[in-house]
């Protein structure tokens, strides 16, 4: 989660804009983490054969684009603001340090429990053990399993985090000039053309020759129009909020006045979301993907997720709901519900006496959100959060003993390194 401080004023201190929070992006991710879970709940309850309201609730796959969208735009920042100013590259090292203790703590002991003590999934070998532990499961046969099946959508984010520094390292030459535009104009073309660029993967996929029970699709190439989305849109409130009294290219400017309008940004969503609810994106669940139902699924997904994140990085708000403290407190643990949800979903039923793809969406749902979110609570202050406590303290011990340029450093990627999910 995003835990660096707020700026208190508007002022263009690129320090603090590199460590500006966005509260609401944390009720956001909260949402994200439930559209997941419904989508799992109505497909193991069938819901998503009904009328209408099923193909809408099977689509809400779509959430992992908007947490992609997220973390593209979030782990970005830093490296804009070292293209706007003299400050340096995010440190590589503690930005893959951070990534570890965020991710693989919770992540683990939900590995271990659902290996061990689910009847689904307790017999799995070697193999899907090492698989799961690692995070490559996209990467080996048959090791997605009863109650981690999600986890194949962290495997495709802890890759992005891989490839993140080296998308910054191939755009460092693109720096901006003193005027306060210069080569941020070949930044956002660069990474839209990686990202249209991408959308040919699923084609390359079908040429492989991996082993059966590999999906290539599903590798982070087939996935970073999703992350792009994010870091396009970092770029250009980068480029606005860092030189606030500088000439910024006019196209910006209109682009972000349209992004804030909330209304015109929720139109844009329900059409590409629509859309993606038709055969046109390939079917919901399950079924196997067509290359270009899959090419057309990246582009309405980045659509989706640009819909919703700039009105809530563009404008000042009010987001009365998403900053509300219920939403914050289910923000903080939304990384808990996304992977825990489906191993708490898989006890549901057996222990409320439901019978599996039988119906009772509802009672299936309320039962698994109300469940979910307590475990998830219960791994945020057991487990997530002494992780990072003892991060942050290793690092304030190396500080000390550190020049202040170094602490320079550290204040500059802080928003990469606490990022979320």
């Amino acid at each position: 989660m995003t835990t660096t401080a707020s700026s208190a004023d508007n002022t263009p201190d690129v320090v603090g804009e590199s460590r500006r929070f966005f509260p609401q992006l944390e009720g956001m991710r909260a949402l994200a983490a439930i559209g997941v879970l419904t989508t799992h709940v109505a497909f193991q309850t069938r819901a998503v054969e009904l009328p209408v309201v099923g193909p809408a609730l099977g689509r809400l796959d779509l959430a992992v684009a908007l947490f992609f969208g997220l973390s593209g735009f979030l782990l970005w920042r830093p490296w804009v603001t070292a293209a706007h100013t003299t400050l340096p590259r995010p440190a590589v090292g503690r930005y893959l340090a951070h990534r570890v203790i965020r991710i693989w703590p919770a992540y683990v002991v939900v590995v271990i429990l659902v290996l061990t003590l689910l009847p689904d999934a307790k017999n799995a070998d070697l193999t899907v053990w090492l698989a799961n532990l690692t995070l490559t499961q996209v990467f080996v046969p048959l090791s997605l399993t009863a109650g981690l099946t999600q986890m194949w959508s962290l495997s495709v984010e802890v890759a992005f985090y891989a490839l993140l520094p080296l998308i910054g390292f191939a755009l460092v030459r693109l720096r901006v000039r003193d005027d306060g535009v210069g080569r941020v104009r070949a930044r956002i073309p660069a990474l839209f053309g990686l990202g249209l660029l991408s959308l040919g993967w699923a084609w390359v996929a079908m040429t492989l020759p991996v082993p059966a029970g590999v999906e290539p699709k599903n590798w982070v190439f087939g996935h970073l129009p999703w992350f792009i989305a994010g870091l396009i849109l970092a770029e250009l409130v980068g480029a606005i909020e860092l030189h606030e009294h500088r000439p910024v290219a006019r196209w910006m400017r209109v682009v972000a006045r349209l992004g804030a309008r909330r209304w015109l940004m929720a139109a844009v969503l329900v059409v590409a979301y629509v859309l993606a609810c038709t055969p046109l994106a390939g079917p919901t669940g399950l079924g196997d993907l067509s290359p270009l139902q899959f090419a057309t699924k990246m582009v309405l997904g980045a659509i989706c997720g640009l819909a919703i994140l700039a009105p809530l990085v563009m404008s000042r708000g009010p987001f009365r709901l998403l900053n509300s403290p219920p939403m914050l407190a289910l923000g903080r643990w939304s990384y808990g519900i996304f992977i825990w949800h489906l191993a708490v979903l898989a006890v549901v039923f057996p222990l409320f006496g439901i019978v599996p793809f039988g119906g009772d969406f509802l009672l299936v749902w309320t039962i698994t959100v109300a469940l979910t979110i307590g475990v998830s609570a219960a791994s945020y202050a057991f487990v997530e959060e002494p992780a990072r406590r003892w991060l942050r303290s290793r690092e304030r011990r190396r500080v000390r003993t550190d020049s202040p340029s170094s602490v320079t450093d550290q204040t500059v990627s802080d928003t990469a390194i606490n990022a979320g999910s």
